[in-house]
This record gives C-alpha cells, sequence and structure tokens, in this order.
C-alpha cells in the first residue's frame, strides 16, 4: 500500500553537504556567463528601467524576461555593499575576489528555491509502508538525483548561471499537480485540486517570465490545465463532456497568467518598449546552432551536410569552390549555410518542433494519464524541443533530466530511459570545462553521480554498447586529441564529436519516452 512520504533527517543532511560541496567551488573556473550576470547587475543598478533593453556597452545584453532584471536588480543592492565596482556598467570583465565570491553566494543561497522544490518533489513519490531502508527508498533516491545533479553542479557552481533558482520554481510547480495524486481521497479533494492547478500555473508564469526557455514546455502545461481544471470530470470514467466545460476556471488561469505578464512587461509597454524587449528575447539572427552544438537533430544535419559536401568534392560531383563556407565548423555563433541539404530556417525549425510534441500535447487532451501523464508530456516537449529548435544551447537538456528523475525512481521502464540522457546528456556538457584544473573535477562528479544511478542491471545490451562508447570519446576527446597534431589544424573535432555521438543518445530517449506515453502506464511500479 503506498503512503505520502515522511522525509526525514537524511534530506537536511543531502542539503547541508551539497551546499558545502559548492563552496568549494568558489574560486573554480568561471565562463563568461559570469560576465554577462555581473553586467545585469550594472545595467539594472545603474541605469533607469528605460534604458535596460537598450543598453549595449558590454556584448553581454540584458537578453532574459523581465522578472529575472528584477531579480538582478534586488541582488543588487546586495551586491553593492561587497564591492560597489561591479555595479559600473564601463567595468567590462571585471572580477574583483569581491565580486566573484558575491556571484558565487548568490547562486548558492538562491538554491534554496531548488532545495525546498525537491523536497515536496520527493514527497509526491508513491512507496512502500513500513520500509526502512533509507538508501533504497525511492524518496531518497530522487533527493540524491535532484540536490547532487552533476549537470546543475557544474552548469551553476563553475561555469556559472542560475538554474538551480528556476529549476526550482520548475519542480515546485510540477509538484503541486503531482501532489494532488497522492492524497488521500476525500470531500476536499476537488477544492484540493483546483488550489493546486492554480498555485502551479502561476508558479509556471513567474517562470516564463524569469526565462523565457521554459517557452518549451509551456504546450504541455496549456493543454493539461485546460483539460483537467476547465473541464470538470463528472462521469465515473473520467471523461468529459463539452457541457462540462467551466469558462470560470478559464477565466482564472487567465487572469493568473494576464497579471504576471503585466506585472513584468507593463512598464515597457508603457514606454513602448516592448518591440525593443522581445528582439533580445529572441535574438533569430543568432544562427541555428550554438558555438558548442547541442546534441540534438541539427547536429546529425550538420554532419550529414559536411560529409555530403565533402564526398561531393572528392567524386567531383560539386565544386569546393562553389560551396559555402564551412563556418558551421569553426565554433562561432553566426548564421550559415549548408552546402548541400537544404539550409533551415527558424519557420523551419519552429514547424518540426510542433510536430514532434504535437502527438504528446493530444494524448493528455485525448486520453488524459493524470498529472503523471502530463509529466510525461512536459518531457517530450522539452526534448522536443531541444532537438528541433532554433538556437538551442546544450544546457537545456536538463530540462528534460530534472523531472524525469521523479519518473525514474518509481518505474524500471523509466528508470532504463533516464540513465540513456542522463548519462549521455550530462557527459554532452564536460566541453563547458575546458581547463586542466577543471577536469578532475568534472570527471570525479559525473563518475559519483553516474556509479550511483546505476542501481542495478536495468539497461539492455545495445544500450550498455552504446554508453561505454562515451568512454571511449572521453579518452579521445580529453586525452589523445590534445597530444595529437590535429588539436591546431581542427580545434572543433571533439566538440563536433561530442555533440554527434550523444546526439544519439538524446534521440534514442526521445522515441523511448513517446513509447511510455503511449502505453498509457502512469501506475508506478516499484524499482
Amino acid at each position: 500500500m503506498a503512503a505520502r512520504v515522511d522525509i526525514g533527517f537524511w534530506f537536511p543532511a543531502l542539503a547541508l553537504g551539497v551546499s558545502f560541496l559548492k563552496c568549494l567551488f568558489i574560486n573554480a573556473y568561471h565562463s563568461t556567463d559570469f560576465e554577462v550576470h555581473r553586467n545585469w547587475l550594472a545595467i539594472t543598478h545603474s541605469l533607469p528601467v528605460s534604458r535596460w533593453y537598450h543598453e549595449n556597452t558590454s556584448e553581454w545584453t540584458l537578453d532574459y524576461p523581465p522578472l529575472f532584471a528584477w531579480f538582478e536588480f534586488g541582488l543588487s543592492h546586495v551586491a553593492q555593499h561587497f564591492d560597489r565596482n561591479m555595479l559600473q556598467v564601463e567595468n567590462l570583465n571585471y572580477a574583483s575576489p569581491s565580486t566573484v565570491l558575491f556571484q558565487r553566494l548568490s547562486v548558492i543561497f538562491t538554491d534554496v528555491v531548488f532545495i525546498y522544490a525537491a523536497k515536496e518533489c520527493c514527497r509526491c513519490v508513491q512507496e512502500q509502508k513500513g520500509s526502512r531502508d533509507v538508501l533504497n527508498r525511492p524518496s531518497f533516491v530522487l533527493a540524491v538525483l535532484l540536490l547532487w545533479n552533476f549537470g546543475l553542479l557544474i552548469v551553476d557552481h563553475i561555469h556559472f548561471q542560475y538554474n538551480g533558482f528556476l529549476f526550482g520554481v520548475l519542480l515546485l510547480s510540477v509538484a503541486k499537480h503531482l501532489q494532488v495524486q497522492t492524497s488521500v481521497s476525500s470531500d476536499f479533494v476537488s477544492t484540493k485540486l483546483c488550489s493546486q492547478h492554480l498555485q502551479g500555473a502561476l508558479l509556471f508564469a513567474i517562470l516564463l517570465n524569469l526565462k523565457h526557455i521554459y517557452l518549451y514546455v509551456a504546450p504541455a502545461y496549456g493543454i493539461y490545465l485546460l483539460r483537467s481544471y476547465c473541464f470538470t470530470q463528472d462521469n465515473k470514467d473520467g471523461s468529459i463532456r463539452w457541457m462540462s466545460f467551466s469558462p470560470l476556471r478559464l477565466l482564472a488561469l487567465g487572469s493568473i497568467v494576464v497579471s504576471v505578464c503585466a506585472l513584468s512587461f507593463g512598464p515597457f509597454i508603457a514606454m513602448g518598449q516592448l518591440p525593443q524587449v522581445l528582439s533580445r528575447l529572441f535574438p533569430f539572427k543568432r544562427g541555428l546552432c550554438h558555438a558548442y552544438w547541442a546534441p540534438n537533430i541539427w547536429a546529425l544535419y550538420n554532419v550529414l551536410d559536411k560529409g555530403l559536401a565533402v564526398l561531393g568534392v572528392r567524386l567531383k560531383l560539386l565544386e569546393e569552390a562553389e560551396l559555402p563556407r564551412a563556418s558551421m565548423t569553426g565554433g562561432l555563433v553566426q548564421e550559415f549555410q549548408h552546402s548541400v541539404l537544404l539550409s533551415v530556417s527558424p519557420s523551419a525549425t519552429l514547424v518540426c518542433t510542433l510536430l514532434s510534441i504535437l502527438p504528446a500535447v493530444a494524448s493528455i487532451w485525448l486520453r488524459p494519464c493524470g498529472a503523471r501523464g502530463f509529466l510525461r508530456c512536459l518531457l517530450l516537449c522539452a526534448l522536443g524541443s531541444f532537438m528541433f529548435g532554433w538556437h538551442v544551447h546544450e544546457k537545456a537538456v536538463l530540462i528534460a533530466i530534472l523531472p524525469l528523475s521523479i519518473l525514474a525512481v518509481e518505474s524500471r521502464e523509466d528508470a532504463r530511459i533516464f540513465l540513456v540522457l542522463t548519462t549521455t546528456g550530462h557527459y554532452s556538457l564536460f566541453p563547458l570545462l575546458f581547463t586542466p584544473t577543471e577536469r578532475p573535477v568534472k570527471v570525479s562528479l559525473m563518475l559519483m553521480f553516474t556509479i550511483f544511478s546505476f542501481t542495478g542491471p536495468l539497461l539492455r545490451p545495445l544500450e550498455v554498447v552504446y554508453l561505454l562508447g562515451l568512454v571511449v570519446v572521453a579518452i579521445a576527446c580529453e586525452v589523445v586529441f590534445p597530444l595529437s597534431p590535429w588539436q591546431q589544424r581542427l580545434p572543433f573535432l571533439p566538440l563536433l564529436a561530442t555533440s554527434v555521438y550523444c546526439s544519439v543518445g538524446v534521440c534514442y530517449s526521445f522515441l523511448r519516452l513517446y513509447v511510455r506515453l503511449l502505453q498509457r502506464d502512469d501506475k508506478p511500479k516499484q524499482l
């Protein structure tokens, strides 16, 4: 018999342990994202609101939604007590010891939101009554997978970003929906369900106005809330009738979304700056792929195009001089033309993305499976957008990895998918830390996380072979290539190999998740 999880002493211990670990990374390598956020602190603190989205002294202009700008504004008032010089816009690449200390601590402190969200998610998993083996309890395993997630540790606390805080809002929103299913049935369930839906919608609306990349999963939220909240399910079989539609509930949801967006964008609309803000949020001239290709379908497409071009030249079917310059393998953020295959436009990626997620959103509308069906749809929307989106960053794979952790601790099949996706997705983040000092750190952290994740013989033989191939890729890219003469001639080769190899694992996980969704199996099966 399943029971609501009681979080014991071990959760605070895990949270404190990982927080202390994060403190050890304060003086580690940090990327250009560190300067990005320092510049945003300076812009929001030193300039009037009317200039926030026009300021371009630095190349790292403000390109997050307004709520995040206000978040930076709030942080800047604490930052001034550490070092006021970091708040001067003209102090480009400023990184005094006090500045580094403040920005590192700000990420660790705001991770309190993520810790709280992880705790709420742990309360949602179902486990057997009377289970005394803490280490094998799904709630304990989930806490480790979330709090000690390898990707978040290196992306936020070494590379530098605020993803933990943002993922905390996402997971807390998801938990609001999942908690309804883990509640004991009573006369108050319907009232609680309504409240949880509204809270989840509010949190997601706030999240979208903090970072617009979460538009990836907006279709899952929109369809699920419309289906499960705006249509009352009076029939015993859970089916809906058009007569059961509640305009008042739709109005309540709409009011939440409109109110949050008005609070966020209102001042800029009043100043007539909405087009300027949107141009910063959606810079389509950055090109199809990021400088370091995300492991998605476009990485495979680019390599296929390059391979066909080389083959065409060697077979004398193409003239090398007539081919577009191969800037796509130069590690630069820019637009480029494919040599043989059709060049991809932003509208083409939008169509591909919508087609990739359409079966998932249609499924939760036509064949609802409760909150866990919604969670599966969310994962597919995240991966579909990651695989087919325009200018996708490699770090966006975490939008799927973290929520998938919840399903992985309840089902063997989901655990298999999780192992492939998390190992592949996490390894694809390796090139973000390229300095020799951080190499032992990233290898050790990933090994510890991966070893903990592999709790049993869950994988099929071909999956094992594929994941073992990552070891070969790692040795080739991290050890052999730096010692080879190719390092000067083909500096982008390790990134290319990593992206292409990891793309296979991400594509496989995407397809396996679709199979799971269509199976309509939302009943947890204990590992």
